[in-house]
């Protein structure tokens, strides 16, 4: 087989690989069919071994932190994205080299093996959408679709292969025709075109689709900025006069409350997420339970709620990462939902699957906890798509992996729950773990011949353990106790700290924190990755003054 010919294959493969991806997302974003490569990825995250999965999170979210390249959760989605879409690149080249290598001795014949190539790329990408439920509505059409690309894609690049010299055959050597080079150089031209315009538009207004209800967070009430007074039941913040008398925290200290726009998004949707609408949704409640039921919005709506401020965090966040946000969260008590459908004496847990497939099991202790809440407001205005909407849950004291959002059906169960990512290797109960960052250290105020220390601030969180002291160690020196804003925001939520060092010498110096739960109990110092049961460690903050 001529390796210049398998070039030119993968080649012409690649080319009219991204013509193809850029029709899909023009398909996807105006007719809503499918867009295969985003489907691919998420298909391989739900299908592949747990390990491997994990691994590619792991080393994602690695190299963010490691190059500093934004935030976590929206530039991990991006790199996702970029690879689903670099899959089907090199698939494509892939594609062009196997129809080059079986029309070498026939280069006629180019177009059919690119159609047979196409068919059965059609048949994988069925059975992929049919796993992922995505041809539930409109099959017809979306198969339709998917048939013309595909194999449409197939014929077309065996047509270019067969009109690409050197000849696949080996009867001539002679380059292409003056015709033949212009007729190749205007379909890649025009193949490049179709694909700026899709991808373009994918990556430069990002994926998501627009959200159906709004995600800016209301104005805050006048005397209470953090909205204290709107909370409510066990985990009651402190009032508006208690939370104004603290000490303010030091500049540079990350907000006690997170902007809806900035609070992390971690799922396992490569793409757009759920997009529900509540004049169809119903929450299922079966299983062991006295009475099965369908409620609406509006019942649920109708219930006693309850308000609460909170902290969340997710289990792949690394110490002084991201991938975590405080905010403010309204909904109705979990046991007081499946108190209407009368819960059975042998059920022993709450199997709950969302629309994304996404599933996990909750215990009876912490459905029985008054703090557990399915919540479908945040910030005072119904959720966000990509947060959850209409329907998620807050459980107090676990990472964000045991959390499921746009829940659809809760069922009773007599058995213990293995959830999507505890059956991936991650860990059974994801209790948090305590954790304290520097988020600052002030060194540009220094000139001003007032100052006479240096300000370092950051925040600390034991779920709803609480903090019960934070100290900080500059150098190779003796730990010392930091101020405490207290109380915080919340029961549930971080508190922040401040510590001011007055013997500072000019030069690079590093400020290491450890907290306390309310417990009395240290942090767990030694390094530990965040697979299987969250980071351990001690953040530092190096700097020079």
């Amino acid at each position: 087989m001529d390796r210049k010919s398998l070039i030119i294959g993968a080649s012409l493969g690649v080319v009219t690989s991204l013509a193809v991806i850029g029709l899909m997302y023009l398909g996807w974003q105006w007719f809503e069919f499918p867009f295969v490569p985003f489907d691919i990825f998420d298909w391989m995250a739900r299908a592949l071994p747990g390990d491997i999965v994990t691994f590619g999170i792991d080393t994602i979210v690695g190299l963010i932190d490691a190059l500093g390249i934004g935030n976590t959760s929206s530039t991990a989605k991006l790199i996702e994205q970029a690879i689903a879409v670099g899959q089907l690149v090199m698939g494509g080249a892939l594609f062009g080299a196997a129809v080059a290598y079986f029309g070498q001795r026939n280069s006629k014949s180019a177009p059919v093996y690119g159609s047979i190539g196409g068919l059965l790329l059609l048949a994988a990408t069925l059975y992929i959408e049919n796993y992922l439920n995505n041809l539930e509505e409109g099959i017809a059409l979306g198969a339709v679709w998917l048939a013309i690309l595909l194999v449409g894609w197939g014929w077309v690049l065996g047509g270019f292969i067969r009109d690409a010299g050197p000849s696949l055959s080996g009867e001539s050597e002679a380059p292409m025709t003056r015709r033949q080079f212009l007729g190749v150089a205007g379909a890649g031209s025009l193949a490049v075109g179709i694909a700026s315009l899709g991808l373009g538009s994918l990556f430069g207004k990002g994926s998501s689709q627009a959200t159906a209800t709004p995600v800016e967070s209301p104005d805050p009430i006048d005397g209470d900025p953090f909205g204290a007074s709107l909370t409510s039941g066990e985990a009651v913040s402190p009032s508006p006069e208690e939370l104004a008398s603290r000490p303010g925290a030091v500049p540079g200290t990350r907000p006690e409350l997170t902007r809806t726009k900035d609070f992390y998004r971690i799922d396992i949707n490569v793409g757009p997420v759920p997009s529900i609408s509540t004049s169809d949704w119903r929450l299922v409640i079966g299983g062991l339970v006295e009475n099965e039921l369908e409620l609406t919005m509006d019942e649920l709506r109708e219930m006693p709620s309850v308000t609460q401020i909170l902290t969340m965090q997710c289990i792949s966040n690394s110490i002084g990462g991201d991938l975590t946000g405080t905010t403010r969260w309204t909904g109705v008590r979990f046991k007081d939902v499946l108190a209407k459908a009368g819960l059975m004496p042998e059920a022993k847990e709450a199997f709950i699957r969302s629309a994304d497939d996404f599933f996990e099991g909750v215990k009876m202790d912490d459905i029985m906890d008054d703090r557990t809440l399915l919540v479908y407001e945040m910030d005072g205005l119904p959720l966000p798509e990509k947060h959850g909407y209409p329907l998620r849950i807050y459980i107090p004291n676990r990472y964000g992996m045991k959390q499921p959002k746009w829940i659809e059906s809760i069922h009773m169960v007599d058995e213990e729950v293995k959830g999507y990512w505890v059956i991936r290797g991650w860990s059974k109960n994801a209790y948090v773990r305590t954790t304290s960052v520097v988020d600052t250290v002030q060194v540009d105020m220094l000139s001003e011949s007032d100052v006479e220390n240096v300000a370092a601030g950051g925040i600390a969180w034991a779920g709803a353990r609480g903090i019960s002291k934070v100290e900080v160690q500059v150098d190779d020196g003796a730990w010392e106790q930091a101020e405490l804003r207290s109380p915080p925001l919340s029961p549930l939520s971080w508190v922040q700290w401040r510590y001011y060092w007055s013997d500072y010498q000019p030069g690079k110096h590093e400020f290491r924190v450890r907290c306390y739960d309310g417990d009395g109990q240290l942090q767990i110092t030694e390094d530990g990755p965040p697979r299987p049961d969250g980071a351990t460690g001690i953040h530092s903050y190096p700097v020079r003054i």
